[in-house]
């Protein structure tokens, strides 16, 4: 008979597919999704932009390693269920903090981060006792509880609030690539590490979806504000165009193949290495759902240099994390994909079109790059080392 701790790990034979909580942990996301994507369209500029990557990163970096958690614990029992209970509800107050986390709110923010990250590790350290897995609980548990003196000394200093939270992120993106190295304690051995593929691969999608659906209901909720003319019909067709295509490019060839390639590499390099990309390309469909608020809602607007950069430079991101996912997965780099955004790119710098114009702009460059991937155009792989 399985001792206590051994009951709380995932088996061999523990069903790869997510669990409801899982899923229900999910849908925190979509409340912070929605106010990050609100923060940035407020502040248009080089430092609301910056401001929000920070947020994001913070509400990301909930996201992620409770996903390993669940993948290491079977969330089927009693305990690793209240941890994700535990973990959705401060995923919803980070989500309410987000537009004033850096103003009025950021002890809400920085407490709801810091109290997800210790309440897991805590108890993980704790039903884990006398099994040898207690170990990785307690390096990652060291790591988040030095994450976190930056983390709420921040929420108490407005001023020191920016530089002090980009430490305690650093400290915790950093921690896992290293394998929290500990005193005494060592770093986390590569099997202790070890993903199911499968069961990531299917989180990564889930999460993907999210993001996809505050695209497609931003799109929705201003277009329905509108009064359905021409131009702004058109222009909720050209995002809705748009997700589908971005979805499609996710998807294939690599996102369908992640699964496997997680499964088979090491974990301590891919998968940590794909949750930073997944956070280039959510980033990506943030500022695009910005992008389709401001195409949709004045679609004939022109000389707006701002407008038109976010418009472009939602796809221009997504496509930065797709193409260094690729290469991450399987060592390719798509040659249509970085055609496209050298030609996003540079519409971001000389268009000075009606944004209806520009979202065409941006949904026609990635058809094409979809396109290409369809018909199979040959990408250039990357030699492995010897």
């Amino acid at each position: 008979m399985a001792s206590r701790p051994e009951r709380l790990l995932r088996g061999s034979d523990a069903p790869l597919s997510a669990s409801f909580l899982e899923l229900f942990f999910d849908l925190a996301f979509v409340l912070a999704l929605s106010q990050l994507a609100g923060h940035l369209l407020h502040d248009l500029t080089l430092v609301g932009a910056l401001r929000t990557a920070l947020l994001l990163a913070g509400i990301w970096w909930i996201w992620v390693p409770t996903t390993w958690f669940a993948d290491w614990f079977d969330p089927g029992t009693p305990t690793i269920r209240a941890v994700l209970i535990v973990a959705t509800l401060g995923s919803l107050l980070a989500g309410v903090a987000v537009p004033h986390a850096l103003d009025g709110r950021g002890l809400l923010f920085a407490g709801a981060y810091v109290a997800v990250h210790l309440v897991r590790g805590a108890v993980t350290a704790f039903t884990l006792r006398g099994h040898p897995r207690q170990a990785r609980a307690l390096r990652i548990l060291c790591w988040f509880s030095v994450s976190a003196v930056p983390w709420l000394a921040g929420g108490f200093l407005p001023e020191w609030r920016v530089p002090l939270w980009l430490l305690g992120l650093a400290i915790d993106f950093t921690g896992p690539r290293l394998g929290w190295p500990t005193p005494r304690m060592g770093r986390t051995k590569r099997d202790e590490l070890h993903l199911a593929g499968e069961h990531f691969a299917e989180r990564y999608q889930q999460i993907m979806i999210i993001a996809l659906g505050e695209l497609v209901l931003v799109a929705g909720l201003t277009y329905g504000g509108t009064r359905l003319d021409l131009a702004e019909t058109a222009a909720f067709l050209l995002v809705f165009a748009l997700s589908v295509l971005i979805g499609l490019l996710y998807v294939t060839p690599a996102g369908m193949r992640l699964g496997t390639a997680i499964e088979n590499a090491d974990p301590s390099w891919l998968g940590v290495i794909t949750g930073y990309l997944h956070l280039v390309m959510i980033a990506g469909l943030v500022v695009t759902a910005v992008g389709a608020e401001l195409s949709i809602a004045h679609p004939t607007r022109v000389g707006d240099t701002t407008a038109v950069v976010v418009v472009l430079g939602g796809p221009l991101l997504f496509l930065v994390g797709r193409i260094l996912l690729s290469l991450a997965i399987h060592q390719r780099l798509s040659w249509p994909r970085v055609v496209a955004l050298l030609l996003l790119a540079g519409a971001a710098a000389v268009l000075r079109l009606p944004l209806l114009a520009v979202s065409a702009v941006a949904t026609g460059v990635v058809f094409v790059v979809a396109v290409a991937d369809h018909a199979g155009i040959l990408s250039y792989r990357r030699p492995r080392p010897n």
